[in-house]
């Protein structure tokens, strides 16, 4: 009975063989031989004798609780039975368990803190170190759903594996199509986690899909001038040229080409001199156009516009304050007017055209604001800016029944 007492104890606090120590044992000590409860015995039928002793020593003797004087046999047994019920005083072992179960609990409270610290560790150091992933040589990691969508669907690069990650709902029908593409042109196929993503393309927004494949390069000027255009070198075709000098910032030369891929641009041709390369970055910026737009530069650009004049083309230059401009004619985009092949020239982000662009421009055009401007806002964002101009020139190329 004791014992069964003391299991369902130790369960009760949840306390295990390893946190039961010293005290244990006293108490242990204590109740078997000292603070036993005693038994009780029925009142002894002489009013002035004695009760037994209480305890194995003889000590302690309580005297009888008083009952009743009841005839019968009813007495007798509730006599029995009531003298049977233990009585409520105070056991001194409770505190020896109390302070047991206090012990216990602070050791397992220092035992869960200790592991929940290390599980924390452990799954820190595992997010930190994600699973690398060696790149072929020479290859580079395209990024976003559409630049991988049409590097797939093009023959302009080599394409060495695609990384995607396990996705539910919608998105895993898109992954499913990316699977098709990649096994039509023989790419093998990766299912990897985010961090593994996340890392290949250092923490840009990859949308689920990676890409490795070889670079991109800009073509030589002289592949543009090859008759091998069709009718687009017809003297009856209004052509449109988009020329970038030192344009830096990979986003703005991103979304320089997909405006000029949307509006009808024929050519996009950049400087060599501190312009930005074409990196994924900017095919995501240009939401996968750089995919399938070429992109032409040259190292000589002022040679290059002085070319085009002697061949009939109008070069067109833009500026943000018409004031800053001398010796060419400052128009309103609004009011340009052409009907011949022009070429559209975009200056950097902070400085614009140069000077020496400019003297071989036949017209400067501006975009008049609608407000009175505030001084370090008078100008627009490059890709913007070229937006509008872009519009407000392709628009007449639609009207004229291109």
């Amino acid at each position: 009975m004791e014992q069964a007492l003391k299991s369902s104890v130790w369960r009760a606090v949840g306390l295990s063989l390893a946190h039961r120590g010293p005290w244990c044992w006293g108490l242990r000590y204590r109740s078997t031989q000292e603070l036993r409860p005693p038994p009780f015995a029925p009142p002894a039928t002489g009013g002035g004798e004695e009760g037994p002793p209480r305890g194995r020593d003889g000590g302690g003797q309580l005297p009888p609780p008083a009952l009743p004087e009841v005839s019968g046999t009813v007495a007798d047994s509730r006599t029995s039975s009531e003298s049977l019920a233990p009585q409520s005083r105070p056991r001194p072992w409770h505190k020896w368990y109390e302070r047991g179960a206090r012990q216990a609990a602070l050791a397992n409270a220092e035992l869960w803190s200790s592991r929940e610290g290390d599980f924390s560790k452990a799954r820190k150091r595992l997010e930190r170190k994600p699973v690398s992933i060696e790149r072929t040589k020479g290859s580079e990691i395209l990024f976003g759903i559409a630049p991988c969508s049409l590097a797939l669907s093009q023959s302009r690069r080599d394409l060495f594996r695609l990384f995607l990650k396990q996705s539910s709902g919608a998105r895993r029908l898109i992954m499913s199509e990316f699977v098709l593409q990649a096994t039509a042109r023989g790419v093998p196929v990766h299912h990897v986690g985010r961090r593994e993503l996340d890392a290949l393309c250092r923490g840009q927004v990859h949308q689920g899909v990676c890409l490795e494949a070889t670079p991109l390069r800009f073509k030589s000027l002289e592949e543009a001038e090859k008759p091998d255009l069709g009718d687009e070198e017809s003297p009856n075709r209004q052509l449109i040229w988009l020329v970038l000098e030192q344009i830096q910032d990979p986003m703005n030369l991103g979304a320089l080409l997909r405006s000029a891929y949307f509006l009808g641009v024929d050519r996009v041709v950049t400087s060599q001199r501190n312009s930005c390369p074409l990196t994924p970055t900017v095919s995501k910026a240009s939401s996968g156009a750089m995919e399938v737009f070429d992109v032409y530069s040259t190292d000589d650009l002022r040679s290059f516009l002085k070319a085009k004049t002697a061949e009939g083309w109008e070069v067109v230059g833009t500026v943000s304050k018409p004031e800053d401009v001398e010796d060419v004619p400052v128009i309103s985009c609004l009011e340009f007017r052409w009907n011949k092949p022009v070429i559209i020239v975009i200056g950097s982000e902070g400085d614009g055209l140069s000077l020496e662009t400019q003297l071989l421009c036949h017209r400067m055009l501006a975009i008049p604001p609608g407000r009175a401007l505030h001084p370090g806002i008078e100008s627009l964002n490059v890709s913007v800016a070229t937006g509008i101009l872009l519009h407000s020139i392709c628009s007449q190329k639609l009207r004229h029944g291109d």
